[in-house]
């Protein structure tokens, strides 16, 4: 901790790195402290019920992830941060999904990774602070380590849990990234948010999978996004045909907010679509081969599901698709692709095809 620490306004300084913040592309910032107990055991007992499918790693960390001073030992506070992510000028989302030829990209991963980004931000501003009060122990994380952000976050005054387990504002919905800055430093802590979801339940109710098995319980085992992303192998049967069009994330429980009328367009450039993902062919996204993929995916977060991932999401999109000529034959020719988990969901998707023609004729 600084040495001028005995003579330091912390009222002063937190208000200093909430405009530092902003000065940083940062939309709002919140300080807490690091007590966790409920979200602890909310975390036990979803782990308990193997809701986590194989992300073995959620339990492996053990209770770091709901204990920041064990994760970061000398932490009491955690500078909580969001930034919009939502690009300006993209293809309605609805538009896409509604679009059976083509493919559907959560819309956080349009452009280059957050990651990097929100991390990189992070460190300027803990230099920035380091500037004003000498050296001070602090690391910072976006999505990077076992951190229960949302919960942080909340405490921080950002927002509450939705229903639908992701963070939700009165004042900017949901489209928006969550980073934190641990520290040593003895800041006041802001008010916790209170939760305003009501007796809405649209988020639980156009769940694709039925991922969302109620309030502020989701099942990652049926959600798109783990099912695209996280999941390695072969995706159940049963899931593929709700899956429709999506091929990384899903956004639908976010599109049927009503709060999210308050959210607001990103204002960091590097979040703008890159390779027209904001509404692609689906033919044309199979049609690449793994050079390519790693070309066009680089620096983008996209990259996480990889080649292998790809493709088999992108074939199950094409089961899913309006029965053409065109989509047979890109099937067709990853019929005897070297990936076993490929040549299942083609397999798959070449039967759906047929199927539908059948149903046509």
């Amino acid at each position: 901790m600084s040495a001028c620490a005995d003579t330091l306004d912390y009222a002063d300084l937190a208000r200093d790195i909430k405009r530092w913040a902003g000065e940083l592309g940062f939309a709002e910032t919140g300080i807490t402290g690091v007590r966790l107990g409920e979200d602890e055991a909310h975390l036990q007992r979803w782990l308990e019920e193997g809701h986590h499918g194989e992300m073995d790693y959620m339990a492996r960390h053990g209770t770091k992830r709901s204990r920041p001073d064990e994760l970061e030992p000398g932490t009491i506070r955690v500078i909580c941060v969001r930034m919009d992510h939502m690009p300006p000028g993209v293809r309605h989302a609805w538009d896409v999904i509604g679009d059976g030829d083509a493919g559907y990209v959560a819309r956080y991963t349009l452009g280059r990774d957050y990651h990097k980004l929100m991390r990189a931000r992070l460190q300027k501003l803990a230099k920035r602070i380091g500037e004003a009060v000498g050296e001070f122990g602090y690391r910072a994380f976006v999505d990077s380590a076992p951190v229960l952000e949302k919960a942080l976050a909340r405490n921080a005054g950002l927002g509450w849990i939705g229903k639908h387990t992701l963070l939700l504002s009165n004042r900017a919905g949901s489209w928006f990234l969550l980073g934190e800055l641990f520290t040593d430093l003895p800041l006041p802590m802001d008010e916790p948010a209170t939760a305003h979801c009501g007796s809405c339940t649209r988020c639980i109710d156009i769940c694709p999978t039925g991922a969302i098995l109620g309030p502020g319980k989701l099942d990652a085992r049926r959600c798109i996004s783990y099912l695209t992303i996280e999941l390695k192998g072969s995706i159940p049967e049963p899931l593929r045909a709700p899956m429709g069009n999506r091929i990384f994330g899903c956004d639908d429980c976010q599109l049927i907010c009503p709060w999210n009328k308050f959210s607001k367009l990103a204002t960091e450039p590097d979040f703008a679509p890159r390779h027209g993902l904001d509404g692609p062919r689906l033919i044309d996204l199979f049609a690449w081969d793994e050079a390519t993929f790693l070309a066009r995916t680089e620096g983008m977060a996209i990259r996480r599901t990889g080649y292998e991932g790809w493709l088999r999401n992108v074939a199950v999109a094409l089961g899913n698709a309006p029965w053409s000529q065109a989509s047979v034959d890109a099937l067709k020719a990853r019929a005897d692709h070297a990936s076993p988990v490929v040549r299942e969901h083609v397999a798959w998707a070449l039967a759906q095809q047929a199927a539908r023609r059948a149903s046509s004729d």
